[in-house]
């Protein structure tokens, strides 16, 4: 049967791209489904801030009337300013176990990529780094956080049948924390506060959060400056991603360290893990979604570490692990034994060094493929 690749261009045809993966993946036991409206609107230009400085189609593969395979292609004026380069990013792919779907719907977005004037592209890749990145190449069996993805193996081996190359990874990690940190952490932390003069921040309400919220993305812009796949987040951004994550933050685990003018040197954002109660969800807040999130936000037994940024002048001088120490208070106090990680770039020694003083495995991997045109 023939393939028919159709342009989304309306918002029926937006709903339908969203659903797909709640299809592909129904009976997967490890699959965590997004929130539908948080996904929809990620795509609609004038929700999505990201839309001001980016340009992007999106597509879907049919085999007869059944939807077989999705594909966005996003063509990133910050990013392609930041790198020099004129590259342009898959994201958003699914699909079925096809190489031909898959074939047809990376001709599609890499034909519309090179009408923007592209030499080549690189992906998945989101809208920025705080969107989806990355397809699952180790991990299949690890429920992934929400702030992660999950992907079938055929994934890794149609994409390189098609002439794509690994450009980067990011890592995940388990972390098992102790029930008794050792004297000597809490030594060298309190040698970290004094030496620098640094102070910890703890909070219990969410309104006490609020004076620090645009400072947290202003030292996560100079934190990841340097890092593959970054650029600037503008102000409009900042804000999308503070209205669309800060509402979900239990303000115990958000961690803050102010340097001696108190001004915001480091800080770390982990969150209750919210994977089963997504599962549970099944992609929607109502009529009882709300209720299985709540309950995982408010009781805890399981952790998902979701932001870290330290200043680069500080990130050699120990902040990142006087965070850890700091978390693992809370966690401890709550019961919570285990912290998964968000993706950590291979090649970022310095994030990766974090978890040295804790048991951790290296569990799950994704993938950033780049083809040259």
């Amino acid at each position: 049967m023939s393939i028919r690749v159709e342009e989304v261009i309306n918002q029926s045809q937006r709903k339908i791209f969203v659903d797909f993966p709640y299809q592909l993946y129904r009976n997967n036991k490890y699959w965590v489904p997004p929130i539908k409206a948080d996904e929809l609107s990620s795509i609609v230009p004038g929700k999505n801030p990201a839309f001001d400085f980016c340009k992007a189609k999106f597509w879907l593969a049919y085999k007869g009337n059944k939807v077989v395979g999705r594909v966005g292609a996003i063509v990133n004026d910050l990013w392609i300013e930041k790198i020099e380069e004129n590259i342009g990013r898959i994201t958003r792919l699914e699909f079925v176990d096809d190489f031909e779907v898959v074939k047809v719907l990376m001709e599609t977005a890499e034909a519309y990529l090179k009408s923007q004037g592209m030499t080549g592209v690189m992906g998945p890749l989101g809208f920025s780094n705080l969107d989806h990145s990355g397809v699952l190449v180790e991990g299949q069996d690890w429920l992934p956080s929400m702030a992660s993805d999950y992907h079938f193996a055929y994934y890794q081996h149609h994409i390189e049948k098609l002439g794509y190359t690994k450009e980067i990874d990011w890592l995940e990690f388990r972390i098992t924390f102790p029930e008794s940190l050792p004297d000597k952490a809490f030594k060298v932390a309190e040698m970290l506060k004094k030496r620098y003069g640094l102070k910890v921040l703890n909070f219990t309400k969410r309104a006490e959060l609020e004076p620090y919220r645009e400072m947290i993305f202003k030292v996560f812009n100079e934190a990841f400056a340097g890092l593959f796949g970054t650029f600037r987040l503008p102000d409009k951004m900042v804000d999308y991603y503070i209205n669309k994550y800060f509402p979900s933050l239990n303000p115990r685990y958000v961690k803050i360290v102010l340097d001696k003018e108190d001004q915001l040197a480091g800080f770390l954002v982990a969150i209750p893990s919210l994977s089963e109660a997504l599962q549970k969800a099944k992609g929607k807040l109502f009529p009882f979604g709300w209720w299985h999130l709540k309950k995982a936000l408010d009781k805890p037994k399981e952790m998902d570490l979701m932001l870290t940024g330290v200043r680069p002048e500080f990130q050699k001088m120990g902040l990142a692990a006087l965070l850890m120490n700091e978390l693992w208070n809370t966690a401890n106090s709550d019961g919570v034994r285990f912290v998964e990680t968000t993706g950590m770039l291979e090649n970022n020694h310095v994030a990766i060094q974090m978890w040295k003083s804790f048991d951790h495995i290296q569990h799950k991997r994704k993938r950033c493929y780049k083809k040259s045109f």
